[in-house]
């Protein structure tokens, strides 16, 4: 139809507003890589998709992350060789949250930016079928439709998978959990 425009849906993911300014101070004082990059990533320009620049998700922070690919995009310096550890087990729990890494040395960027770019665009054709799957259309005949809740089970909940069981409190323990009832 003329006149409607298709909207990429977003995830919305919570963050420690405590990082909004440090973010805002990284995103000033970026290493010449991330500059580099940005300039191929900002305005759309890698496939129409739109990437944020030192995002914060959770109580860490990215250097790119697109939301429409759950994408985040690290490019690894000097300063990660000391904290390895720290960043594996931060890409974990991001990834607990659905989030996809890719990871870049420094010296690639700088040296062959074309190569890095050239990987990340691959990568977003890979997946683009996958993430579509993942995030169906809802069916506009269900719309304000809802299920009664059954009183005989008032009050009941299904029981967390334990592989993912606090993921959501490590992630997010400045935000207060809600089951749907406050």
């Amino acid at each position: 139809m003329q006149g409607w425009v298709t909207m990429k849906r977003k995830t919305i993911l919570p963050y420690n507003p405590i990082l909004k300014n440090l973010a805002r101070e990284l995103r000033k004082n970026g290493t010449l890589s991330e500059v580099l990059l940005w300039r191929h990533l900002k305005s759309k320009q890698l496939l129409e998709y739109d990437f944020d620049r030192q995002k914060p998700i959770g109580n860490f922070i990215v250097d790119f992350f697109c939301n429409e690919l759950m994408l985040a995009i690290e490019i690894d310096g000097e300063s990660h060789n000391y904290k390895i550890w720290q960043d594996r087990e931060r890409q974990k729990m991001l990834e607990g949250a659905g989030v996809r890494f890719l990871r870049f040395t420094d010296e690639d960027v700088k040296q062959n930016i074309e190569g890095v770019v050239g990987v990340i665009e691959r990568w977003v054709r890979e997946n683009q079928a996958n993430i579509e799957a993942v995030r169906p259309t809802p069916n506009p005949s269900q719309e304000g439709t809802f299920e009664k809740p059954n009183p005989s089970q008032e009050g009941t909940f299904e029981k967390p998978n334990p592989s993912q069981e606090g993921t959501f409190k490590r992630l997010y323990p400045f935000q207060k959990e809600t089951h749907g009832n406050e």
